[in-house]
């Protein structure tokens, strides 16, 4: 089962969940709206059949968590135990605004953002920016993959644990593509029209749903909630 929802209902989940995260959650209720919060964007990923991200988003964030609480709860002492409660505390406070992030990255095309951008009446320079960087990411990893590949098909494997070797053959090459993807991408983007004169047009038609009502219903009653007892109660 495919769940289509409005780009403009995802950029309304991004906004409110990295709202949320600025702000500490202070006592068992609050926590408990973030975590909330949280695995909604996850079971959104598991609709949408990306089980891996899933599974790993879950997986880290549910660690996370319960370390903090363990390692707080017996008030452990120490520099490593310090740095792995404060590790811990960073995960759990800003992996719910990059689930949500990575949920709108995997299942939006960039028509539809483009499209749902327009309407919004945002400018067309944010437009291509953030077009570009919603493409680059998902390239990057892609490109990863493959240089990844041919160091094994040439018998190195992590630079054979050494930390020179590694940025040499794995970082290095990595960088330079980076440079070279941003640049296609942003020719890409120019040459399918974005910010020119004449308004472009989509095939698809951009519709709020009642999936998409209620999912902006329930976020901006969680962030209501949220600031409500964190700062009037």
């Amino acid at each position: 089962m495919k769940l289509k929802l409005d780009p403009r209902t995802k950029l309304f989940m991004i906004f409110v969940v990295s709202a949320v995260v600025m702000m500490s959650a202070t006592t068992p209720f609050l926590l408990a709206v973030r975590i909330i919060m949280t695995i909604v964007p996850v079971v959104l990923l598991i609709i949408e059949k990306h089980f891996a991200s899933a599974i790993r988003f879950l997986a880290l964030y549910v660690i996370a968590l319960v370390l903090t609480f363990r390692l707080i709860s017996e008030e452990s002492t120490g520099f490593l135990m310090a740095v792995l409660v404060g590790y811990c505390g960073i995960v759990v406070q800003f992996i719910p605004a990059l689930i949500t992030a990575w949920y709108v990255i995997r299942t939006t095309k960039i028509g539809d953002f483009v499209s749902a951008m327009e309407k919004m009446h945002v400018p067309d320079g944010i437009i291509i920016s953030l077009a570009v960087v919603m493409r680059f990411f998902p390239t990057i990893k892609e490109e990863y993959m493959s240089i990844s590949d041919a160091m094994k098909m040439r018998g190195i494997e992590m630079g054979g644990g050494n930390v020179a070797k590694m940025v040499e053959y794995r970082m290095i090459p990595l960088l330079f593509s980076c440079v070279n993807i941003g640049d296609e991408l942003s020719a890409a983007a120019i040459t399918r029209g974005l910010g020119g004169k004449v308004r472009r047009t989509s095939a698809d038609i951009l519709k709020m749903g009642l999936v998409d009502y209620l999912l902006v219903f329930i976020f901006s009653v969680a962030m209501i909630i949220f600031m409500v007892f964190k700062y009037v109660i």
